[in-house]
């Protein structure tokens, strides 16, 4: 389909990168229901790995099997799926061109507890290419003792990704060196998009922002200077002033699984601060298949009539 002046203007905030790249991006905001909107709904399946099979799939069954998740994917009208590896390994050949692909390249697990979380590098950027992907995915952790390395990995990432003409998609998730309140604090969330950009992501995903300060020196500027943090929908707003003046695509998490009014609710505010999007795991593939469905093209509807 033909860009339109909003595709146009969101590309035109990447003036450095490559016509492959750009092409790439163009590819995640043309496709789907939000298609030439500017927003993005993605359905993320990296949870069996992260989480664990029985946390993640046991309340739906069906998404045992890899190909259960793809065809949500699609059948919702989402812009993109993104998972790990195998996932991806097991359902690329057979849906290959029907949406777009985002490889995660990092994942973690929960065997095993520390004081410096980091994720292992589970693929290549050449494992994205040759599964036809439109994107790659890393996640950073921000407060980690082990951040430095994730920072420096993602920069030849990137760097990587963008000689093959792929974007990335940055999953910036603060934990590590501060409180359990605080990784979700408006001041930290902000702070963490502002690294992914920096980093030289195209697409910052973030969990939404709790009314709370971790940083003394950070919650001195937000008090002096009166910025609002009181509603979601300003919490939301600072985010995304804060990753270029709102000239990165930033979309938010769905967390852990909510009832669904509370999750519609959630994503008004997200709308109405300007979040770009949604990316929604298990509030989505863990019920069943049609209630997937109808969540997932409500939250695009929310979006789609968003200004």
């Amino acid at each position: 389909m033909a860009y339109t002046d909003r595709v146009k203007q969101i590309l035109s905030w990447y003036p450095s990168d490559n016509p492959g790249t750009l092409a790439n991006l163009a590819r995640l905001l043309n496709t789907g229901t939000l298609a030439g909107t500017g927003k993005l709904v993605i359905l993320p399946v990296d949870q069996g790995f992260e989480h664990g099979p029985a946390r993640s799939f046991a309340p739906n069954a069906a998404g045992y099997d890899p190909d259960y998740h793809i065809q949500l994917a699609i059948d919702s009208g989402c812009n993109a799926y993104a998972a790990p590896l195998g996932f991806l390994e097991a359902v690329a050949g057979k849906y290959m061109g029907e949406i777009p692909l985002v490889l995660k390249l990092n994942n973690s697990d929960t065997l095993a507890k520390t004081d410096f979380p980091i994720s292992a590098v589970t693929s290549s950027v050449r494992d994205a290419v040759r599964l036809g992907c439109s994107a790659v995915g890393y996640t950073i952790y921000p407060g980690s003792g082990a951040r430095n390395q994730m920072y420096e990995d993602l920069r030849e990432i990137i760097a990587e990704a963008k000689d093959y003409g792929l974007p990335t998609i940055v999953w910036a998730y603060a934990r590590g060196n501060m409180s359990k309140q605080g990784e979700t604090g408006i001041d930290v969330i902000s702070y963490a998009a502002q690294i992914s950009a920096q980093l030289g992501a195209h697409i910052i995903k973030v969990k939404p922002p709790q009314d709370f300060l971790e940083q003394a020196e950070a919650k001195k500027v937000y008090e002096q200077y009166k910025i609002p943090t009181a509603t979601m929908a300003d919490r939301i707003r600072d985010v995304v002033k804060s990753a270029f003046n709102g000239k990165r695509i930033v979309i938010f998490s769905g967390g852990e699984s909510k009832k669904t009014e509370d999750l519609l609710e959630e994503i008004r505010q997200i709308a109405a601060g300007g979040g770009f999007g949604s990316i929604m795991g298990r509030n989505a593939f863990q019920r069943p298949h049609a209630e997937s469905v109808k969540l997932l093209k409500d939250v695009m509807a929310i979006f789609k009539s968003a200004p």
